[in-house]
């Protein structure tokens, strides 16, 4: 009698886009990343960061470079000066963003690089990530991940007034878990770059300092 195998299934949705530091000069918008699989390409089967459009940028930019000849998918396009509210803007880019991290999943050449998933599996900055990957880091790629995953702390506050159910049995409040582990939340910290989705054009650099708001802004 023959095994069926299991379907390997990833599913990941960009939710959640929310004004940091929202009033100051600085001010970006960050979005939650939730991801649930049983592949085996994954070292946590559920898990939740928040990411801003500018990490996106460089994501993309080093998937590029490790993929070769592999076409990597487009993100959402910039544009200086958008016709619309902001809200709407803010709309059609988280859209944009779940559509790229769909095709990314499901591309086998791209899941090989450790940059993916430290980046939907952990809350290391572009800078920690880079060292963690070469192996400069105080961790491995997958301890990051399990580490993150195993961090009892960070939104937990804020997630308790909409605690989430999660596929087989979640925890009350938890966005991270691995397998039968149980009473895993994820660790929560906000990225410190400017990006209010209208400086990304700036720098090729995710890390240099913010440009100002004021005056006319510009969306891109």
């Amino acid at each position: 009698m023959l095994e069926s195998r299991e379907e390997e299934l990833t599913t990941v949705r960009v939710q959640d886009p929310r004004v940091q530091n929202e009033g100051s000069w600085n001010s970006y918008v960050d979005y939650k990343i939730f991801l649930h699989t049983n592949s085996k390409a994954f070292t946590a089967k559920t898990s939740c960061v928040r990411r801003r459009y500018r990490e996106f940028v460089w994501l993309r930019r080093q998937l590029q470079k490790n993929a070769g000849l592999v076409p990597v998918p487009e993100l959402p396009g910039k544009s200086t000066f958008f016709v619309g509210s902001t809200d709407e803007f803010i709309e059609k880019r988280r859209q944009g963003l779940q559509q790229f991290l769909e095709k990314v999943v499901q591309n086998v050449v791209l899941l090989s690089d450790s940059r993916l998933h430290l980046f939907l599996q952990s809350q290391l900055s572009v800078p920690e990530i880079e060292a963690c990957v070469q192996g400069q880091g105080s961790q491995t790629v997958t301890e990051a991940i399990l580490h993150y995953a195993m961090s009892n702390c960070g939104w937990v506050q804020e997630e308790e007034s909409r605690p989430t159910l999660l596929p087989g049995g979640g925890v009350h409040g938890s966005c991270a878990s691995l397998g039968a582990t149980q009473g895993l939340s994820c660790l929560e910290t906000l990225p410190h770059w400017s990006d209010f989705g209208m400086d990304d054009a700036h720098s090729d650099s995710p890390d240099e300092p913010a440009e100002p708001l004021g005056g006319q802004q510009e969306m891109h």
